[in-house]
């Protein structure tokens, strides 16, 4: 790749200004100040701009995926369970899940190789809603439902308040749509377990801004400029 091309992939100048950088003398090679045109950086060059090194960051790419039920949230399985990654063997850049559903769950899971996006996501001060659509065995009373929300003791600390709202409830389920900011392990169970409930079924619907929609299971898309521009502006 030409020099004037590389920079401007570093995104340090335009090519036109490339050119003017390098012919000012500002611009080195494995440490040789380069200043004709059309010098070619190959893949291990060490290429600095006013003495600090530039290279191209590789692309980022965000990806929803719809974890179905019977895959673990992680890069591999001691136990040889199927992981979330195993459809992305062949991507062509390696890519991590952005917190994490359990076996049992399903619903939307952020991928991407960008870790800063990711940590802000994950950053307990950014209280990022998760959103999930919860099957809870037998009938969930109002006032049960009042308690999930002011939070309830799971592992010895008090769940942060919680939105619940009862979508459909009988003597045999209740479904209900539960929005907590908080990410412990296996919380929203807990929390039903905690008001003498089981879940029968959970499914994350939204992360922050992103929203599964109709997304099938199992299936995935890479997010949308609209989507991932709403995502950035949230974590601003």
């Amino acid at each position: 790749m030409r020099l004037q091309k590389y920079m401007a992939q570093c995104g340090v100048a335009s090519r036109r200004a490339a050119e003017e950088i390098i012919k000012e003398g500002r611009v080195k090679i494995n440490g040789n100040i380069i200043t004709q045109m059309g010098v070619l950086v190959e893949p291990d060059d060490f290429v600095t701009l006013d003495d600090k090194p530039i290279k191209i960051e590789p692309e980022k790419h965000y990806i929803m995926y719809h974890k179905p039920m019977g895959e673990i949230t992680s890069v591999k399985d001691e136990a040889g369970r199927p992981t979330v990654l195993d459809k992305f063997r062949d991507y062509p850049v390696r890519i991590y899940p952005v917190g994490r559903l359990d076996f049992n769950s399903e619903g939307l899971l952020l991928l991407t190789n960008d870790g800063e996006l990711a940590s802000k996501m994950l950053h307990p001060s950014r209280k990022m809603d998760k959103v999930y659509l919860a099957r809870v065995s037998y009938k969930v009373e109002e006032a049960d439902a009042k308690k999930l929300e002011k939070g309830v003791y799971i592992d010895g600390y008090k769940t942060a308040p919680a939105r619940v709202k009862i979508l459909n409830a009988n003597n045999l389920f209740t479904d209900i749509m539960i929005t907590i900011h908080e990410g412990k392990n296996r919380q929203v169970r807990k929390m039903v377990e905690s008001i003498g409930h089981q879940v029968v079924l959970l499914r994350r619907v939204r992360f922050g801004s992103l929203e599964l929609g109709d997304l099938p299971r199992g299936m995935w898309r890479r997010l949308s400029d609209v989507e991932l521009k709403k995502l950035k502006k949230l974590l601003l």
